[in-house]
């Protein structure tokens, strides 16, 4: 684990739940700066309850969610905003707004957020655009797109602030091949280029494995390990096993927990 000076988002013993269900179970774990760190683990195990615990969009009920070392929950709405606009996020599938063109999309972070003349707002979004190769598209709508043109469209309006920290929400989900190997290489190269910090939740072994620096995956409302790809790819943990070799059978149970299928279906129970 990387060590507090070296990480740029930290989780102190956090704890977080929806009424008596809990999603995470006094949770430590590191993003160590500069690197791509992904969230993997079953459905429903608090991934992308991780990233808004970041944002501020959710709250610890105990315990510290830190970015930069200051701690995120006790915030007021303008340190949270100052925080925000340190941060940039792709949601799952994109999220574009259907009613303006690509241009107006990247550019709405710009105006929103600064005070930049429209002339520096056009060179910034056309260099963004172009970073995701898509500049010669700037004029289309999000309905003349694909849906892999739109994540990396979603992507350059996540970078038009230059962020220290990307957050990624499912980047491949939906994806063809071509689109999602495109998707996992800008990833790379944007994070390295730029200096940032990245974190995406996915559930895409392969590609996640080939482009990650740093992997955390989670179980039962805990980090079952992190670690480097290899050493997840080689740990010895049951249920890391289970999840790294997609096998049906293991600590993640297949069946809900409920009642006895006798009981259900009355079987033995005399007519």
């Amino acid at each position: 684990m990387p060590s507090p000076s070296d990480s740029l988002v930290e989780l102190r013993h956090l704890t977080f739940g929806y009424g008596e269900r809990v999603i995470l179970d006094d949770v430590c774990l590191s993003v160590p700066r500069g690197k791509v760190t992904a969230l993997m683990g079953a459905s429903g195990g608090g991934k992308t309850t991780i990233l808004r615990l970041i944002g501020g969009q959710n709250q610890a009920q105990s315990g510290q969610m830190l970015f930069d070392g200051q701690d995120v929950t006790p915030m007021d709405q303008a340190q949270l905003y100052a925080a925000r606009r340190r941060m940039g996020m792709l949601f799952q599938f994109g999220a574009l707004f259907a009613d303006l063109s690509v241009f107006e999309n990247v550019a709405f972070p710009l105006r929103e957020h600064t005070d930049l003349p429209e002339v520096l707002v056009r060179d910034i979004v056309l260099m963004k655009l172009n970073a995701v190769g898509l500049r010669g598209a700037r004029d289309l709508m999000p309905s003349e797109v694909s849906g892999g043109m739109a994540r990396r469209i979603a992507l350059a309006r996540a970078i038009a602030l230059d962020p220290e920290l990307v957050m990624y929400d499912e980047p491949f989900s939906g994806l063809d091949p071509i689109s999602l190997g495109t998707a996992a290489r800008l990833i790379r190269q944007l994070n390295d280029s730029m200096g940032l910090t990245s974190i995406f939740v996915s559930h895409e072994l392969e590609q996640t494995l080939a482009i990650a620096d740093h992997v955390i995956i989670l179980a039962n409302g805990r980090v079952a390990t992190q670690g480097t790809p290899e050493q997840v790819l080689h740990s010895t943990d049951p249920l890391v096993y289970q999840y790294v070799n997609a096998q049906i059978d293991g600590p993640v149970r297949f069946h809900y927990p409920g009642s006895s299928i006798n009981e259900d279906f009355d079987v033995g129970v005399a007519a």
